[in-house]
């Protein structure tokens, strides 16, 4: 007996990792030492900083993992990986400086995770941060042959005065919406019960999968564009739970938000899912983002300015209340 038949293939393993060699350093930050290959990664913080702060997160993709296989589009998953441990960390100030992913999988197909490894170095490039290793693990009594799962690992930096923590945030202050690109990675695991025989009605967003699977939005470049032009006081990345338990977690206690679900344009798909699965709309809200991936809450005095900075496809959405 040896490895290979007990289903871990040592040399699969080997070449898969020499054929993403390039890929990963070509989201090389200046700050990266050492080679690729070896035990760890290892980053300087970059100059300028008097106290820097690590900021960390860790995410998967969840469930939108079923559907990725089954219809193999493996590599907007990748994105999507960086985007939901990128977004998290951002919502403080932070600047993204590295990446790290673990993939599970039942054998190593190097076609598949080259698609994978390609959409996480994009989301790296998208972000700024260096993909500076990870781990491939061949697990064949866990997962079926071309089955796989996803974790990811980001860690950003910020000055520690410049931490954005929402304690500054006051009543009157308003909420800004940004877009989000469709669906996410949250809310598949009712997809998923819709597509695989519960739907209560016509699954219509079946007709292009494509809406389904386009990739969580990054929001880095747009906070890093606006993070000294305007004072934020505070950032919500809106994943599981919708705007209803998201926001709130960036606010004080005492506070309260008010949001106002008529103020921005409501994305199809999403009536699409309520439609086919009879879903309350109480429920869509704690489930979904709703077509609001990001927010932002400033003062009263900046949301024009605020709006002009980000561009286009964002909202006064609510404010802060009592």
């Amino acid at each position: 007996m040896d490895y290979k038949s007990s289903g871990v293939d040592i040399e699969a393993g080997n070449k898969f990792v020499e054929s993403i060699k390039q890929t990963i350093k070509s989201t090389h930050r200046p700050q990266v030492l050492g080679g690729f290959g070896g035990f760890n990664g290892m980053t300087r913080i970059p100059e300028g900083y008097k106290k820097p702060v690590l900021v960390s997160g860790a995410d998967g993709v969840g469930t939108k993992l079923k559907l990725a296989q089954a219809w193999k589009m493996h590599r907007g998953v990748g994105i999507d990986l960086v985007a939901m441990c990128v977004n998290d960390v951002i919502t403080c100030g932070a600047e993204p400086l590295y990446f790290l992913d673990y993939i599970a999988t039942g054998k190593i197909n190097q076609i598949i995770l080259e698609e994978v490894i390609d959409g996480i170095a994009s989301g790296c490039a998208i972000s700024g941060c260096s993909l500076l290793g990870g781990e491939t693990a061949e697990m064949p009594l866990m997962y079926e042959a071309n089955e796989y799962d996803l974790a990811g690992f980001c860690t950003g930096v910020v000055e520690e005065d410049e931490i954005i923590d929402g304690s500054k945030i006051k009543e009157g202050d308003k909420i800004i919406g940004i877009a989000s690109s469709g669906v996410h990675s949250n809310g598949f695991s009712i997809i998923n019960e819709l597509i695989w025989g519960r739907s209560k009605g016509p699954l219509d967003f079946l007709m292009n999968p494509h809406q389904l699977m386009t990739p969580t939005r990054i929001y880095a470049p747009i906070i890093r564009y606006i993070k000294h032009k305007v004072p934020i006081l505070g950032m919500a990345h809106i994943t599981g739970g919708g705007l209803v338990e998201n926001l709130p977690r960036c606010i004080p206690d005492g506070l309260n938000v008010d949001i106002d679900y008529n103020s921005w344009p409501f994305p199809s798909v999403f009536h699409e899912i309520m439609m086919a699965g009879e879903i309350p709309e109480e429920e869509m809200k704690r489930v979904f983002n709703l077509g609001i991936g990001f927010c932002i809450i400033v003062s009263d005095e900046y949301v024009e300015q605020t709006i002009k900075l980000i561009g286009k496809d964002c909202w006064t959405i609510g404010k802060i209340v009592l």
